[in-house]
């Protein structure tokens, strides 16, 4: 990772100085990257980290970054992990930029290195992470998400750019298609599971999440603790439910009841159980893996996704 600080570092390198000034910004204020780390220890699992590792690590940061960029002017949001968000210093045009630029430096990072395989999974990924972000705001818009729906949705929004990561990784170490999918497999359960965290996260299942309790309801997100609610509500409680969360934008009163019918059914339970089903099918991908660190690691950061506190 200290390695790939440094390359990162360099593909993110601008001869405007406003955008270098941006980059460097970005840089310095970087979360966990857990993406890249499931990059590397995949191509651990297969073999040895090459350059073409770094080249798959520093493809899938930028395309991370230039959605979250993109998403914060998408949801006017000023924040991004405690810090003030690009759009927030240097307003909406600027953010929308610096998206564009971060798009455009990882396709060229995959181009420059002919690594076309590479670009073919993450092109992928891309697309579905598309594709679920308009699903869910075309469902939130009626209120009508199932539980089929919503797992439709975090798959192509949440999780397929986890599981591009692990495909990735495979590849880089010149794994074959049957590796890569498998990659890929593992990395789609594990996204999942993700997700259904933040769910969690958002009603306080856990300490500090870094985020407001309740956002999700206030912009109208079904989640799975929410979808499993209405199901098992009758049906004057459920359509009640439904007039809360469409309030939820602009009523407290309707957050925070929303939220207390949640808590106070099986909601949570259910959410966890799906969550750590996913969990062991996830590590059951790996039982053909022989033992080792990197399956070890693998396994230890699947369960970082799903124990984590914001």
């Amino acid at each position: 990772m200290q390695v790939f600080t440094g390359h990162f570092r360099e593909v993110l390198r601008s001869d405007v100085p406003l955008l270098d000034t941006i980059m460097r910004y970005i840089v310095k204020r970087k979360g966990k990257q857990m993406r890249p780390l499931f990059v590397f220890l995949t191509a651990k699992l297969h073999g040895e980290v090459v350059e073409k590792t770094h080249t798959a690590a520093s493809l899938i940061e930028l395309l991370h970054t230039a959605t979250l960029v993109h998403d914060d002017v998408v949801d006017e949001s000023n924040r991004r992990r405690g810090f003030f968000s690009i759009q927030a210093l240097w307003k909406k045009k600027i953010a929308v930029l610096v998206g564009d630029y971060l798009l455009s430096r990882g396709l060229l990072t995959a181009v420059d290195a002919e690594a076309f395989d590479l670009l073919k999974l993450t092109s992928r990924a891309v697309k579905e992470m598309s594709e679920g972000e308009l699903l869910q705001i075309e469902k939130s818009r009626r209120l009508d998400i199932t539980e089929e729906v919503y797992f439709e949705i975090i798959r192509r929004k949440t999780a397929s750019l986890i599981a591009a990561c692990c495909a990735c990784g495979a590849a880089s170490t010149g794994g074959d298609a049957c590796q890569i999918d498998v990659m890929w497999k593992f990395g789609e359960k594990t996204g999942l599971a993700f997700q259904i965290k933040d769910d969690l996260l958002d009603l306080g299942d856990g300490k500090r999440t870094g985020k407001p309790t309740g956002q999700d309801i206030r912009e109208k997100k079904l989640t799975l603790p929410l979808i499993h609610t209405l199901q098992v509500v009758d049906g004057h409680a459920r359509r009640r439910l439904i007039k809360l969360v469409k309030r939820a934008p602009k009523d407290p009163e309707a957050v925070r009841e929303v939220m207390d019918a949640i808590l106070n059914g099986p909601g949570l339970k259910y959410a966890r159980e799906k969550m750590m089903a996913l969990r062991n099918e996830a590590v059951e991908i790996l039982n053909d893996f022989e033992e080792g660190d990197a399956k070890k690691a693998l396994i230890d950061m699947l369960d970082f996704t799903i124990q984590r506190n914001k």
